[in-house]
């Protein structure tokens, strides 16, 4: 029951913060960050009571009681419609990020939001409730629902506490995100009336759909469904526009939430249903999925080289950075397939980090405008090394997470297609140099000393010490994160995956 006792609280913790704000402005915060907290312990504590046998299971993707946590429940049985939630090592990992980086998003909302605050945190706990209930999920139907969930309140949180534009990025993000989930639904639909015909029964469980017999064209457009909702929210090239507008306008937590992640559900949707559901056909579209991928991680580098707004580059590295996990998903390669589920992990930290830092300056200085800026290390060196700790992890620098993910999906993708690996490796150079530009413009230079910005108090620093660690744990000793995601890779090969 851990996994209907995590979105249960989620949800029940929203309504509870909506609620409070009738009673103070600070109500709604104590709550979100308080069952946050309680998700945390509880997680953490239920993981550390299973066997340790339990953990080294290979998950076959077609057995249940092969996955580490299994959940059924009737809900609309004339239909094959039900309440079943599964876990696995990768759908473990990702759900502890969201848990963590819900903290880190109520955090650096703290002193932000002035208005509406029991709104703006029931958003951010339905949003992140969402978010585990689609890496939970194993009903299609159920899976979209989540999917759903997590949208509108996102929208809410662009729409109504965003920036200058928020109006036209809220309407972009949604109108981006909802027609490419109708095309999943459709495919979703199709594919269950396929399994009825095969069958005589309608299901719409992740374990039966996977046995589904395919006509290789029908397996492709239905792949075709899936892989184009699923880089919409990567995002991928050349469906990447609503990301940058996004970012830019979104609240610090909303872009918390969003880099790092709301993203990282396009990448499980690939890896759980598109290429898992349809081997074939995905195999057949690698050349195509590669391509995208390294067109987007130099795309998304050589934008971000010609920004000068903090938020938008951020968000422009984003897409860089999420070319790396297309590039891993589609390598069929068990080195590259580590690496893009660490590149989801240590991406959404670092990124998550460099989010909450151009809202801090945003905040102070009502300006994300790094022309605007120069010489702020002198009065705020603890966000200025802050800063510079969290753009080298963003270049991949040795001994932060981001170099790991980053050279395993190299390294094997280079078994495949070398002359691919050396045009995404261009990528690191060119991260290299928009990041440490940012540094420079922003805290080097000369000092304005009629500026004076406050620093990095204890709550900010708490948060940023708490992600710098989890960036050097995943540099520096990697093995428990690649171990925990072994058997359900294992588990694909089992699928017949080459």
């Amino acid at each position: 029951m851990l996994m209907v006792h995590l979105l249960l609280l989620l949800l029940l913790a929203g309504a509870a913060a909506g609620l409070s704000e009738r009673l103070s402005d600070r109500a709604p915060r104590w709550i979100s960050l308080g069952a946050l907290l309680l998700c945390c312990v509880y997680l953490l504590v239920s993981v550390g009571q299973w066997p340790a046998e339990q953990w080294s299971l290979v998950t076959d993707p077609a057995a249940p009681e092969s996955w580490l946590l299994y959940y059924h429940g009737e809900w609309i049985p004339r239909f094959g419609i039900s309440l079943e939630l599964a876990m696995d090592g990768v759908s473990l990992i990702l759900v502890a990020l969201t848990l963590l980086l819900g903290i880190v998003a109520v955090l650096s909302s703290w002193d932000e939001i002035d208005y509406r605050h029991g709104f703006f945190q029931a958003n951010l706990l339905w949003t992140l409730a969402g978010v585990v209930g689609v890496f939970l999920a194993l009903d299609l139907i159920l899976f979209f629902l989540f999917w759903e969930v997590m949208l509108i309140p996102m929208y809410f949180l662009i729409a109504i506490w965003g920036h200058e534009e928020k109006s036209a990025a809220s309407m972009k993000f949604f109108i981006f995100t909802q027609a490419s989930g109708l095309l999943m639904l459709v495919s979703i639909v199709v594919l269950a009336s396929l399994h009825k015909a095969a069958t005589g029964s309608y299901s719409f469980s992740y374990f039966d759909l996977l046995h589904t017999p395919l006509s290789s064209g029908a397996g492709f457009w239905l792949m075709l469904g899936f892989f184009i909702a699923f880089t919409v929210k990567l995002p991928a090239f050349p469906v990447h526009t609503w990301l940058p507008d996004a970012h830019t306008q979104a609240p610090t937590a909303g872009s918390v939430i969003l880099a790092g992640i709301l993203l990282k559900t396009g990448a499980y949707g690939l890896l759980r249903f598109a290429i898992p559901l349809f081997p074939q056909a995905s195999l057949e579209f690698t050349p195509v999925a590669l391509g995208l991928g390294a067109a987007g991680v130099l795309y998304g580098a050589l934008l971000a080289f010609a920004q000068t707004d903090f938020k938008r580059l951020v968000a422009y590295s984003s897409v860089s950075h999420m070319g790396f996990v297309l590039l891993g998903l589609y390598a069929w390669n068990a080195l590259a397939v580590q690496g893009a589920v660490m590149q989801m992990v240590a991406h959404g930290v670092s990124t998550a980090a460099l989010f909450m830092m151009a809202g801090a300056l945003q905040h102070r200085l009502h300006t994300r405008d790094m022309r605007a800026m120069g010489g702020l290390w002198s009065n705020a060196p603890r966000m200025g090394a802050c800063a510079m700790f969290f753009a080298l992890a963003s270049l991949g620098l040795p001994g932060m997470g981001n170099f790991v993910a980053e050279f395993l999906v190299l390294l094997g993708l280079f078994a495949v297609n070398p002359w691919l690996t050396a045009v995404a490796a261009l990528g690191l150079i060119t991260a290299a140099a928009y990041s440490l530009i940012m540094m420079q413009k922003t805290f080097q230079g000369a000092a304005d000393n009629s500026r004076q910005m406050p620093d990095f108090g204890a709550r900010e620093m708490l948060t940023m010490a708490a992600m710098m660690a989890a960036l050097l744990w995943l540099g520096l000793y990697p093995q428990p994160l690649l171990a925990l995601a072994q058997p359900v890779l294992e588990g694909l090969l089992i699928r017949g995956a080459p």
